[in-house]
């Protein structure tokens, strides 16, 4: 993967009291380098529940391809290209939704539980711009998903 065009990556998940916070914090580091530092807020719910929120944000390049890395086996990548203009906000931010219990389980899938958000390098800093560079390093995701899962064939 050549240069990457985030600034950082912002990942979010809650964890319910119905869950075991551990199980959700491992969900979440599935994504994240090794030994990365993971934010904990407690909260409580409009019910009086405990409400835990666990987040990261990763900012150097090195650990932005990491994450990145661990979204190249996402099998979803044609319907992340077809919906990128949607994904991409006026903010030059990029939004995807992955699913918790597969990233318990080490897969990357879209779905609900974890929030993925990557501020797109973008100049001038346009939309469109940020979309474009969104999708040139998505595409080169994607390729390389492609030949690996060749490989493994």
């Amino acid at each position: 993967m050549g240069s990457i065009p985030f600034h950082y990556v912002d990942l979010r998940t809650f964890c319910y009291a119905t869950e075991d916070e551990k199980r959700v914090a491992d969900a979440l580091r599935a994504f994240l380098p090794e030994e990365f530092e993971v934010d904990r807020v407690v909260n409580t719910g409009h019910h009086g529940d405990r409400i835990v929120v666990l987040s990261a944000r990763v900012e150097r390049a090195d650990d932005v391809r990491h994450v990145l890395s661990r979204l190249s086996d996402l099998a979803e990548w044609d319907q992340v290209l077809a919906e990128l203009d949607e994904r991409v906000d006026d903010n030059n931010s990029l939004f995807l939704r992955l699913d918790k219990q597969a990233a318990f389980k080490g897969r990357a899938e879209l779905g609900p539980g974890i929030t993925f958000r990557a501020k797109v390098e973008a100049y001038p800093a346009k939309r469109e711009k940020a979309v474009e560079n969104a999708r040139r390093t998505f595409e080169e995701l994607a390729e390389e998903a492609a030949e690996s899962a060749g490989e493994t064939a």
